[in-house]
């Protein structure tokens, strides 16, 4: 084997700059400081590391005081995935409601001014956009994150998403490659598997991805799917058909492969975590996400002898270790100009997009997230809305009674963001009361809501009503003994419209449930 290093000290840097970890808490702890100061070049951010853009300010300059050109990365998709504004809901709609106006230039727009906001507070590398075209309606993990079930319209909106979010100068990591639509199965459980042939991948799975490299997206994320067609004995994260032979070879694309994370039972219940990530480094991947679930220092420490440990027992090549570490470095340097000269160019829009975006202009300018561009994520969830009102509907005048029927999230968008039309209702209809109900018996909850609710008009909101059976029979018994009852649907829309008023909002991000709650109070 031939040695690149100059010892074990480069080894262990390189080893340890592949790697993207998480921490707890809302300020580095010592030992991720330390590690930065040994080779660490990425830190990954979760709702639990951020309680304002203020505090998150500090935190990142603070991991900048250490490195300065270190990657902080986040995975802010908006809509019902978000770290900004976990405890609150996000200030934009999702793909889903993007998908559903259909409007690249809004969808544009929406990503820019999540960039910027990104971007000010010292991130400058989204786990985003989600690039899946949701084939399936019974999808338990992806749904509203996909902009929509049509390739065509999932591969403009991903690049335009891209061209928005990079021209704010922070990094797009396009995911999951090569398409976690068409799955059954929530790779944070198991391992899914899709089973469809090459020729319907290359058509549908993989279009929004070629959009995304053409848009220049400056990372992709693998996904932990096993796609017999593609490679039938590893998943996507650990196959080197799939990331070395299709991603990099036949679509060309040269930026930064970053895995899912690797804690994530389809890989930690099947390979384990070191295991897996020293086949992912050697597939191609280029860094090593992990954090959600597992994050200290021990963990940085595993990963970064395993990965030495491959180099020196020859399992692992250097050559391809140190190819991953270099491409780590250049998205830093990328970062750092695209911030520098976004910054530069704040009075030249044209040529500050240009530069953002690898020299393609966005038609967006550096003021295009100011003034109107604050209200730009309420604006496309009011366009997202399709209302289907029966004859008899009439609007609500007095405060509502808000059933929420609330399935159990998943955990990539977690349970600790809420979500529902109750807390905007209240503010525009004093005295709204609401409860929650949970799946089993759907009569069960039904008879309860009712029960509670007493004389005051009915608001059901659901979630993915086709995927809930008990949610299903809940509204049909709310329906059958109050016809009046309105229903807002804050997931995919898959069932068919019913109630004296009906709303899909296509996510249930904060401004999907305000853009609800107008409609419903007639404002």
């Amino acid at each position: 084997m031939t040695t690149l290093a100059s010892g074990s000290a480069t080894l262990t840097r390189d080893a340890l700059t592949v790697l993207q970890p998480g921490f707890t808490g809302t300020s580095a702890p010592d030992w991720l400081l330390r590690r930065l100061g040994e080779g660490l070049a990425s830190v990954g951010l979760f709702g639990r590391n951020i309680a304002s853009p203020t505090q998150l300010g500090r935190l990142t300059a603070q991991l900048r005081a250490e490195r300065d050109d270190v990657l902080v990365a986040i995975d802010e998709e908006g809509g019902d995935v978000t770290r900004l504004e976990v405890r609150t809901g996000s200030s934009f709609p999702g793909n889903h409601a993007l998908g559903a106006v259909d409007d690249v230039t809004l969808t544009r727009e929406v990503a820019f001014e999540l960039g910027r906001r990104l971007a000010e507070s010292g991130v400058n590398l989204n786990w985003a956009p989600s690039a899946d075209v949701n084939s399936n309606p019974g999808n338990p993990v992806i749904g509203v994150r996909s902009f929509g079930a049509d390739t065509d319209l999932v591969a403009r909106h991903t690049a335009a998403y891209v061209t928005g979010l990079q021209a704010a100068g922070v990094a797009a990591c396009t995911k999951h490659f090569p398409g976690h639509g068409d799955t059954a199965v929530d790779s944070h459980h198991a391992l899914p598997r899709i089973d469809v042939d090459g020729s319907v991948l290359h058509a549908r799975e993989l279009a929004p991805f070629r959009a995304a490299i053409a848009a220049g997206s400056r990372a992709v994320m693998s996904a932990h799917i096993l796609v017999p067609a593609l490679d039938p004995d590893r998943p996507a994260t650990l196959s080197r058909r799939i990331l070395t032979g299709l991603l990099r070879e036949e679509l060309g694309y040269q930026g930064l492969i970053v895995t899912d994370g690797m804690e994530m039972q389809a890989i930690a219940g099947t390979y384990g975590i070191e295991r897996g990530s020293v086949l992912a480094i050697a597939a191609g991947a280029d860094a090593i996400c992990v954090g959600g679930g597992l994050a200290d220092d021990e963990t940085v420490r595993r990963l970064r002898d395993a990965l030495v440990s491959a180099v020196r027992s020859g399992e692992l090549a250097e050559e391809r270790l140190a190819d991953a570490a270099e491409r780590v470095r250049a998205l830093a340097r990328w970062t750092a100009a695209a911030s520098a000269s976004v910054a530069v160019s704040a009075s030249t829009p044209d040529a500050a997009s240009a530069s953002a975006s690898g020299g393609v202009s966005t038609g967006l300018g550096a003021g295009a997230g100011t003034g109107a561009g604050h209200d730009v994520g309420l604006v496309a969830a009011r366009r997202a809305l399709t209302v289907t009102r029966s004859e008899a509907y009439e609007p609500v005048g007095e405060p509502p009674y808000v059933a929420a029927l609330t399935p159990v999230a998943n955990i990539a968008v977690g349970d600790e963001t809420p979500w529902g039309v109750a807390a905007e209702l209240a503010l525009l209809l004093p005295g709204t009361k609401t409860g929650s109900f949970a799946g089993g018996d759907g009569e069960d909850a039904a008879v309860a809501a009712l029960t509670a609710a007493g004389d005051r008009r009915i608001v059901a909101v659901v979630r993915d009503e086709h995927r809930h059976a008990w949610m299903a029979s809940a509204l049909d018994t709310l329906l059958a003994a109050r016809p009046d009852t309105i229903v807002v649907e804050m997931g995919v829309p898959q069932a068919t419209p019913r109630g004296a008023l009906h709303i899909a909002t296509h996510g249930a991000a904060r401004v999907c449930g305000r853009a609800a709650a107008e409609i419903i109070a007639g404002h």
